[in-house]
């Protein structure tokens, strides 16, 4: 049993042995957990923000559970080094901020009394762990940044439960147990979701054992239809009475990684995916359940990515079990940036990779165990070590290791190569024999573009299409290649990172999404590879201002539509062409033709004039009158003396069709079109009537075992629906009701886009956001906020 242990807390910045025996301490503070030792800024925040020695400390009593006498505090997650102490006296410690532990308390408790909680943690860059040692292209935060639980077990209990499934139709069942004289048996039951019985087995009670069963019936796991199983484990004494329970969620599924990809089921599975961190504006990586669960339904249901890495840690358990219930498929890997320590960082790093796997092992979605260090040289005694425990304790799963050294020494199964050797102008990706010195094992792109054209959300135009290009030509080229198990761009979001990383403000701008989930134009090349939603996204604004000499030049829709037809003034012009990156599921499309059929249709000229016109009139807007190759230049000629034009009527046509400068202007319309019809439309014309879009993830929030958030993601828009990238104005929050805003009350919107978070305060009730800028109507949204006291399950 358990019970959630994330309310009641007193924090201070300062530990002080006063306020480890419960004295009054100047500033201390009544939080709720998740909890980050300090906010910090957007922009321009540093590492001495958040580094420090804090203490949280609880006060509590044992409540009655007299069939469960022996009791344990877990923590999630507590960056980066805890101690913790029950009443003055150390229950536990614990090095490394990414996974979590538990201490035994039993003896340490009063029982009768009120008893005395502390944690001193210190959140500083501790060279002797990971991922610490060297610089590190992230912020690490600190806090008890997740959940923490008292749970109580009977005297004997189940310490671990682990199913896998060598088959569709089999499962391995390991368990092991502390025991007394009153366990005699265990009982492993294997259930449906709904708790429907598929297969049951006893046997004597022993400290390890290990049961396979035959489930011929068993639903698969897969990404379309992650059907989810319980593993139940019982302790039985002598009478065949429960005394201790345990249960854990798995699916029946097999991965297997193969020299030509990655096969889920025995079905070749090409994993397209992101690179996910953890951390949120202002409040760093103390996000709770419901906002890690929203990263991944925006990873499935709106960028359409079948995969994802945890880079460069494990990340949280409510983030993997959404994960599960999505068929989302996970590459997590132990905490790490480039540096590998002396003897005993290496035997810190081994415990981390232990405790990640334990921990995380019951996740059908993982798919892969990263056992290397991020980016790191060779280390063949080392890795040899990180390779055995994850095989001993998983035999069930490939490893790997991600580096972006080429032909290193593979102890894993799968080399994970970041490829960043697509420039705009090189192949998408390096061919398979120039990368892996082993041709029979998988290769997979675990990172590629990043650092290699950040983008910003107020980039110009032609700066935010090439940044999707690179993606769409790195995705292409590893579906292409025949040889690529997947490709994770980096990344899903923008973050926050050190001073000697990213940008001026600290921030590295390489997500296909900004810091708060708003979509860059990128976004669109992933979302545009799903089948479950109509995406038609353009990649330019057709403003002939955002463009060199008024030129649109070539723009891409992203779209998985089977056809875009492009309207000029709602005058068809042409069917989009297809791009040349067919090896995608739905290459993009091409728009290099701004006349199409407009000669034909408005100036009625025969199909062979218009052709010929056409092409000239294209050419002069691509190459200018200056530049214009000696053959359009015979071309242009032969149309005058053909067709009987003057030079006079060649420049009107090219004003008119081309140029479009000094008239009005144009108002493009894009119609994706499926089965013959319209499911989707763009239209994007200049305008200056804006409103804002505001998207939370949730409008009914839950107190339960702690505290509720919803994210709320703004856009500036036109009156058609277009991001206005250019409306860099102050957005206002204003909250009324039972909840809080979290950061500042003022934001500026970048590239046309911000966001806020609203957070719940103990309270039922309903809650007002009121969301203004300049040039818009205010947007108020209603919040509903329902609580439920925190119970034993």
């Amino acid at each position: 049993m358990k019970h959630s242990f994330c309310d009641d807390w007193e924090f201070t910045h300062h530990w002080t042995e006063a306020f480890g025996k419960g004295l009054p301490v100047p500033k201390q503070q009544a939080v709720r957990l998740p909890h980050t030792c300090r906010e910090v800024p957007l922009h321009y925040a540093s590492p001495a923000d958040y580094e420090m020695v804090c203490g949280y400390r609880k006060r509590f009593r044992v409540p009655p559970v007299q069939a469960a006498p022996r009791l344990f505090l877990r923590f999630d997650g507590a960056a980066h080094q805890a101690v913790v102490r029950v009443n003055g006296r150390v229950a536990g410690q614990h090095r490394g901020g990414y996974t979590g532990f538990a201490v035994e308390i039993t003896d340490l408790v009063d029982r009768e009394g009120e008893n005395l909680l502390t944690v001193q943690l210190d959140t500083r860059e501790d060279p002797a762990i990971p991922p610490f040692g060297f610089v590190i292209d992230y912020l690490t935060y600190g806090g008890l940044y997740r959940e923490v639980w008292l749970e109580a077990t009977a005297e004997s209990r189940l310490t671990d439960l682990f199913v896998y499934t060598p088959t569709l139709q089999e499962a391995v069942v390991q368990w092991t147990a502390e025991l007394t004289p009153a366990a005699v048996a265990v009982r492993i039951r294997l259930e449906t979701a709904d708790g429907t019985l598929l297969a049951e087995q006893t046997a004597q009670a022993a400290e390890a054992g290990k049961m396979q069963f035959s489930v011929p019936d068993a639903q698969p796991w897969d990404t379309e239809h992650p059907v989810l199983h319980h593993a139940v484990a019982e302790l039985l004494n002598a009478a065949g009475q429960p005394i201790d329970r345990k249960q854990v969620t798995f699916g029946f599924r097999t991965a297997e990684f193969r020299a030509d990809g990655f096969y889920l089921n025995g079905i070749k599975t090409f994993l397209r995916g992101l690179n996910r961190h953890q951390s949120y504006p202002y409040i760093g990586y103390a996000a709770p359940e419901s906002l890690q669960r929203e990263d991944a339904r925006i990873l499935q249901e709106e960028l359409h990515c079948t995969a994802v890495r945890t880079s460069h840690y494990p990340q949280s358990p409510y983030f993997l079990d959404e994960c599960d219930r999505r068929g989302l498929l996970v590459f997590t890997e132990l905490p790490g940036w480039q540096h590998i320590g002396d003897a005993a960082w290496k035997d810190a790093a081994c415990a981390m990779l232990q405790e990640m796997i334990l921990q995380n092992r019951n996740h059908p979605s993982i798919i892969l165990w990263g056992v290397r260090i991020n980016e790191s040289v060779d280390d063949d005694a080392f890795y040899t070590r990180t390779n055995q425990i994850a095989h001993q304790l998983d035999p069930s799963r490939a490893t790997s290791g991600v580096r972006y050294l080429e032909k290193s020494h593979l102890l894993e199964d799968v080399y994970a190569y970041n490829d960043f050797s697509h420039n705009g102008v090189t192949p998408g990706a390096k061919p398979k024999k120039d990368v892996t010195p082993d041709m029979g094992k998988a290769l997979l792109i675990s990172e590629c573009n990043g650092h290699m054209y950040p983008t910003k959300p107020f980039d110009d135009g032609p700066h935010r299409q090439e940044h999707a290009l690179r993606h769409v030509r790195v995705q292409n080229a590893a579906y292409a290649s025949g040889e690529h198990a997947g490709c994770f761009g980096w990344c899903m979001f923008d973050y926050q990172t050190h001073k000697d990383f990213g940008s001026g403000d600290r921030i590295c701008y390489h997500g296909v999404l900004d810091s708060f989930r708003n979509p860059k134009l990128a976004a669109a090349v992933y979302a545009s590879q799903g089948d479950a939603d109509p995406v038609l996204a353009v990649s330019s604004s057709m403003d002939i201002g955002d463009n060199p000499a008024g030129q649109l030049g070539t723009t891409y829709v992203f779209s998985n539509a089977q056809q875009v037809r492009l309207y000029k003034n709602d005058v068809f012009v042409t069917t989009l062409r297809q791009s040349e990156w067919t090896a995608l599921p739905h290459p993009p499309f091409v728009m290099d033709d701004t006349i199409g059929e407009l000669l034909e249709t408005q100036e009625h000229f025969s199909p062979a004039k218009a052709a010929a016109v056409r092409d000239c009139l294209l050419a002069a807007g691509k190459y200018g009158l200056a530049g214009l190759p000696l053959a359009y230049k015979v071309k242009f000629g032969w149309c005058m003396l053909h067709y009987k034009m003057t030079f006079e009527d060649g420049v009107a046509l090219y004003g008119k069709y081309v140029g479009n400068w000094g008239s009005e202007a144009t108002r493009w319309r894009f119609d994706a079109v499926q089965d013959g019809t319209v499911v989707r439309s763009v239209t994007l014309c200049p305008s200056a009537k804006l409103h804002l879009e505001v998207k939370v993830s949730r409008t009914t929030l839950r107190e339960q075992d702690t505290y509720d958030m919803a994210a709320v993601r703004v856009r500036i828009l036109d009156e058609n629906g277009t991001p206005a990238p250019y409306a860099q104005f102050p957005v206002q929050f204003a909250v009324e009701g039972s909840a809080a805003l979290v950061g500042p009350q003022t934001a500026v919107a970048e590239g046309g886009m911000t966001g806020t978070y609203l957070r719940t305060v103990g309270t039922a009730g309903e809650a007002l956001l009121t969301v203004s800028a300049p040039q818009t109507q205010p947007v108020v949204l209603r919040f509903t906020i329902e609580k439920e006291d925190a119970v034993w399950n």
